[in-house]
């Protein structure tokens, strides 16, 4: 038996592989350009899933999350930062209502009159239909009638 020794029957494969992959650039380059146009991927051109600076993130399960810690925060007696809490709820689903009304009722409660009246009324913008639309109505005229009283006194 005449075999060859290891190192040269490895020689010539890769030889041959090493001349394969040194003319596939020159292969690449020899080709038509509307053929390596029709081989790039398009960039993605679709941006709506992505948000602009400007832009809130829009994130529903972070507002959720907010919206949960904010009436815990509530409930233990710290207004500010529920205040934050319902803030960022309502800058991560943007058109969601019940921010607004939490954010209301925490911003009655610190004193702030005037947001609390932005608060209830934007809350009533995106929910018209509200269960508790008489309440509300009736919340953002007993805080009109603070606001105006206070203002007088100033």
């Amino acid at each position: 038996m005449n075999r060859a020794p290891l190192y040269r029957r490895s020689i010539l494969p890769a030889t041959v592989l090493a001349a394969i992959f040194s003319a596939t650039p020159a292969l690449l380059l020899a080709q038509s350009p509307s053929s390596q146009d029709a081989a790039k991927p398009k960039p993605n051109t679709d941006t709506r899933t992505q948000n602009a600076p400007d832009q809130p993130m829009w994130d529903p399960l972070r507002a959720e999350r907010d919206l949960q810690v904010g009436q815990y925060y509530m409930h233990k007696g710290d207004v500010d930062a529920a205040i934050d809490r319902f803030q960022d709820a309502a800058l991560a689903k943007p058109g969601y209502a019940i921010p607004f009304r939490f954010l209301g009722a925490a911003q009655e409660k610190k004193g702030l009159k005037r947001d609390a009246i932005q608060s209830y009324t934007r809350y009533l913008d995106l929910y018209p239909q509200a269960e508790d639309k008489t309440k509300i109505e009736k919340k953002i005229e007993k805080l009109r009638i603070e606001a105006a009283k206070s203002k007088k006194k100033s």
